[in-house]
């Protein structure tokens, strides 16, 4: 019995040296960054416009519904009608953040997608066409919603049932 206890403390040792002597490996990792500034761009529904769809977001939709010039229009939006033609128009906010940046203000441009040959678009009281882009705001605050009115014109020579689509986009630039 001495023996066969002499055999299982030897081989207990062994076992503990074995692990005592494990292997092991080291390692380094180097992480590195650079952070860029940023700028954020969104539409956000203004009290007194139409509510936008998508508000919020950088796609947004004001939807002026059935328009004419003379009828009930839907809230939010008001109209001018003048000699041959009549206009629509609704306020919307344009929120742009910042992100590490120095930046002291925001430039912001507007540009019709399609062509439009028969109606008039503005956007803060400037014309809007797809032939080249539109400063809207030279200096634009960040954090705050700026409020911008979009004016459709639609002549009165325009056909009942006519459906006008068209996007604005827009670009915000740090100055």
């Amino acid at each position: 019995m001495k023996k066969l206890t002499l055999i299982a403390i030897a081989a207990a040792v062994m076992m503990f040296s074995s692990l005592a002597s494990a292997q092991t490996a080291n390692g380094t990792l180097t992480v590195t960054a650079t952070v860029n500034g940023s700028i954020n761009l969104v539409f956000n529904s203004d009290a007194s416009g139409v509510a936008l769809t998508g508000a919020g977001t950088n796609a947004a939709t004001l939807a002026f519904g059935n328009v004419s010039a003379y009828g009930a229009l839907g809230g939010g939006i008001t109209r001018a009608v003048a000699a041959n033609n009549f206009t629509v128009s609704s306020p919307f906010d344009v929120l742009v953040s910042k992100a590490n940046s120095a930046s002291a203000n925001y430039t912001l441009k507007a540009q019709l997608n399609a062509a439009d040959a028969v109606n008039t678009w503005q956007v803060g009281g400037v014309a809007v066409t797809n032939a080249a882009q539109s400063t809207v705001t030279a200096t634009g605050a960040y954090g705050s919603n700026a409020p911008f009115t979009l004016a459709l014109t639609v002549p009165f020579a325009t056909a009942s049932g006519t459906n006008i689509s068209n996007v604005v986009n827009f670009t915000a630039t740090a100055n």
